[in-house]
């Protein structure tokens, strides 16, 4: 099953994993909100309402002002369902997952960031203009030097 992790620049440390919280999935629940969406549509759906979440991760940390989704890939045994009228998508993972079992990561650009501090300040519009950026694509043996900012 591929979830998408909401996260953050400072937890993309290689020497250790992604903690347990409540993630992203293509849902029976997500689904039936999207009838007419395929498969690729649905997990696109899942990886922007992982990215509004990976927001609120930014909130009282010190972490680069960049919204990040790492799409791993998990046994569905390792996932609980979460019932959340206003997230279909939402399911709670219930270990730690290593690196290994990460696929890619979901990034925002640098030029983002201005957008991101002003969202996290309360301006609506900031978000606005987050929900209609693309984000940028890493390979999962990219995230270390992601991580210490050697990548742009």
């Amino acid at each position: 099953m591929r979830i998408y992790v909401p996260s953050t620049l400072a937890e993309l440390d290689p020497s250790r994993g992604l903690q347990p919280r409540l993630v992203h999935a293509v849902t029976s629940a997500l689904r039936a909100a999207l009838p007419d969406e395929d498969e690729e549509g649905l997990e696109y759906a899942a990886q922007l309402l992982a990215a509004d979440d990976s927001l609120d991760r930014l909130e009282g940390t010190d972490a680069p002002r960049r919204r990040v989704v790492v799409a791993v890939d998990v046994p569905e045994a390792v996932v609980e369902a979460v019932d959340d009228p206003h997230a279909p998508s939402v399911v709670r993972l219930t270990i730690p997952v290593g690196w290994d079992d990460v696929a890619c990561a979901h990034v925002d650009e640098a030029a983002a960031e201005a957008d991101v501090v002003a969202a996290l300040a309360g301006d609506d519009d900031a978000v606005e203009r987050l929900a209609e950026r693309d984000l940028l694509w890493y390979d999962s043996s990219e995230l270390d030097r992601l991580a210490a900012g050697s990548l742009h």
